[in-house]
């Protein structure tokens, strides 16, 4: 579905039964909110992008009233009223709960072994990871499964640590649609390495690095690495690519071959100087080819490693690392 198909079935329609219809509710809600998500609207113009971001709210609050039978009602999954939609990820729809929590629900239920590989992946990191550095990825606060009483439906739901003020990295670029100052990039970069690294000593590959999973706090230059659903350990392989990012992936994700620490290191380098664009110098290219290399077993398979050597490049282009401060000027 094209977006300016989903806006005007959002503005046309006039009850929510109608929006979703009755055969296959949840496939055409999924078909909605990818349409119309901030994320996914590309070089739409400021109009467009306005009509859309107004659709997708929409969309996602008359889903809550369709599903829930009725405009009044309050949703309940395991002990958490579901608050406001914050979030509508790839495969989930993130909700606020309160006591700074939130509750990823999978809109189907033949994501729950996804579901289940995140909540390995975050146990995995929390048990062996450095503990000065597990603030890079989320927090799990729990994970159950919830039968709906109405379609008898199983899913499992986790319950994530939610971190204010957070932007994705495609925030950044279209706050910087001419390419963000390598200088403000680095940061981000060292700190994204730094989460690999985290992630790739207790042996899980994140399996995803893409622009909306690396999430920034500007003025205090942090990094989250977010939905580890595609995770996988070492030497297994990625049990899925994100819909409409296949090329963002290196070769072995797409032939279904073991993927390791440099498939990781690849998909972040392409992260960031896709955020550089033109305004990359070629020191940090021929850094970032050299991590970009077709093969796996070519690439650099250590990112505690490969983040020294970035700090040296850094160094011989810049000096020694000072603090910038860095805002989102949209």
């Amino acid at each position: 579905m094209r977006t300016s198909e989903a806006i005007h079935l959002v503005a046309a329609v006039r009850t929510d039964a109608e929006l979703f219809g009755d055969r296959a509710p949840a496939r055409r809600y999924r078909e909605l909110v990818a349409a119309l998500h901030p994320d996914r609207l590309g070089a739409a113009d400021d109009r467009e992008r306005a009509a859309a971001v107004e659709a997708f709210q929409q969309v996602t609050a008359r889903w809550r009233a369709f599903r829930d039978g009725s405009t009044g009602s309050t949703t309940t999954l395991g002990d958490y009223r579901l608050g406001a939609l914050r979030y509508a990820g790839d495969l989930t729809d993130l909700y606020d709960v309160g006591a700074d929590r939130l509750l990823k629900l999978p809109r189907d239920p033949a994501d729950n072994d996804l579901m289940a590989r995140e909540v390995h992946a975050l146990r995995t990191i929390e048990e062996q990871g450095d503990p000065r550095h597990l603030p890079y990825v989320p927090r799990l606060v729990e994970s159950f499964r919830h039968r709906d009483p109405a379609t008898g439906a199983e899913r499992r739901i986790n319950v994530v640590a939610a971190v204010p003020g957070l932007h994705s990295l495609d925030d950044v670029r279209r706050a910087y649609p001419d390419g963000v100052d390598p200088r403000d990039a680095a940061w981000m970069w060292r700190r994204l390495l730094v989460a690999l690294g985290l992630a790739h000593r207790a042996g899980v590959v994140h399996g995803a690095v893409l622009p909306r999973h690396v999430l920034i706090e500007p003025d205090a230059h942090g990094v989250v690495l977010v939905d580890w659903c595609f995770s996988t350990p070492l030497g297994h392989t990625v049990p899925a690519m994100v819909p409409g990012f296949a090329d963002w992936y290196p070769p072995e994700v797409a032939k279904r071959q073991p993927v390791g620490a440099g498939t990781d290191i690849a998909m972040a380098t392409r992260c960031m100087t896709w955020l550089m664009g033109s305004r990359a110098p070629r020191e940090l290219l021929a850094f970032a080819d050299g991590c970009r290399q077709r093969f796996l077993r070519s690439r650099p398979d250590d990112a505690w490693q490969l983040l020294g050597e970035f700090d040296k490049v850094l160094e011989r282009l810049y000096g020694p690392r000072t603090f910038r401060p860095f805002t989102l000027t949209r």
